[in-house]
């Protein structure tokens, strides 16, 4: 009698782990997931504002064409990922686009006088802003996601109950880190 009882304990302290367990993982990863929709949010506010903000800078810059297209396709393939790896390359390859972008603005005086194009450039200003705060909060959530998962003794059975891989982070990728990495930026007051 004393073997089942002991039998009965240990079984539902293994059952209250699982079970603890899972429901913590579940948690976690539901979290990662709605902090992901936060920074969708934010790339389609962004997204929604660039054809704006393009169209004003062909006004004034016609023979910028490249940058444009650019920016374009960077928008169209951000718009076409279906998953966070491929939204993460595309949304660092529009970012790129788009700093090369305000670069060719800066050679127009008109252009960067032009109320309309301050106005997109504060908005876009803006959204990067809020797009780095989801970004960090969403870099959390997935942090603690992969440390729950990884933890004993719960890596014995995330991977049977379909938690078996960590979630990628949201970051600016390893092109863009070797750029910042490179050499440091060059400021001119003399300009």
């Amino acid at each position: 009698m004393t073997f089942i009882i002991i039998g009965l304990v240990v079984g539902a302290i293994v059952a209250f782990i699982v079970i603890g367990g899972y429901n913590r993982l579940v948690a976690l990863d539901q979290r990662a997931d709605q902090s992901f929709a936060d920074i969708d949010v934010q790339l389609k506010q962004r997204q929604d504002l660039i054809p704006n903000l393009v169209e004003t800078v062909k006004g004034y810059a016609t023979h910028e064409r490249g940058t444009l297209d650019a920016v374009t396709q960077a928008r169209a393939a951000a718009a076409g990922a279906h998953n966070i790896n491929e939204r993460v390359q595309a949304e660092n390859m529009l970012t790129g686009a788009l700093g090369r972008l305000f670069a060719v603005a800066e050679a127009y005086p008109d252009l960067k006088a032009n109320t309309n194009f301050q106005q997109l450039q504060t908005e876009l200003s803006d959204i990067e802003n809020k797009l780095a705060a989801a970004r960090r909060f969403f870099n959390n959530a997935v942090s603690e996601f992969n440390a729950a998962r990884r933890q004993f003794p719960v890596v014995l059975f995330a991977g049977l109950v379909g938690f078996g891989s960590d979630k990628p982070f949201f970051d600016v990728g390893e092109a863009d880190r070797a750029a910042m990495t490179a050499a440091p930026p060059t400021v001119n007051f003399q300009a």
